[in-house]
């Protein structure tokens, strides 16, 4: 059982609490094997609304899997209490914004998507269905009548 963290670091400007928005919100992942290191070729997405069970009554994760090359179950687990808002002040510095918990299948690598939503660091203006599938995001906010952007996002995982 590993806890590992995914860490964010973006430039803000003039925006703060980028977030993932809702139950909903997919976090895509590869995941990899920690038996036979086998890696997803496809991205895979994890949501909080998702729930397995897990083999033999233990409970339940976000993601059971079998391993298509060593048929080991794995699972992963969004750890909800551990999601957190990317914030002016984290800007351009590395930021743990969820935690996994991972019983054989562990994240190697994250690509931001939809359903991020932010708000105008002075004004409060909310800015929802960001996505960040290019890395940068940039718009205009009214209220200040001034640009707010999120650029260079970029991500590391950590173990916990």
């Amino acid at each position: 059982l590993q806890r590992i963290g995914l860490q964010l670091r973006a430039t803000l400007e003039n925006i703060t609490r980028l977030r993932a928005e809702g139950e909903d919100f997919r976090w895509y992942l590869k995941l990899k094997c920690a038996n036979c290191g086998e890696v997803s070729e496809k991205w895979q997405y994890l949501r909080l609304m998702d729930s397995a069970p897990l083999k033999g009554g233990r409970g339940s994760a976000t993601m059971v899997q079998k391993c298509k090359l060593c048929s080991r179950e794995n699972s992963i687990e969004i750890l909800s209490q551990t999601i957190k808002p990317y914030n002016a002040e984290d800007s351009e510095k590395f930021k743990t914004i969820v935690e996994f918990e991972c019983r054989g299948l562990e994240p190697v690598d994250f690509q931001p998507q939809a359903g991020f939503a932010a708000e105008g660091a002075e004004s409060g203006t909310p800015f929802n269905d960001i996505n960040l599938l290019e890395k940068d995001w940039n718009d205009y906010d009214e209220k200040t009548k001034e640009s707010v952007g999120i650029y260079e996002v970029t991500h590391k995982f950590v173990k916990c």
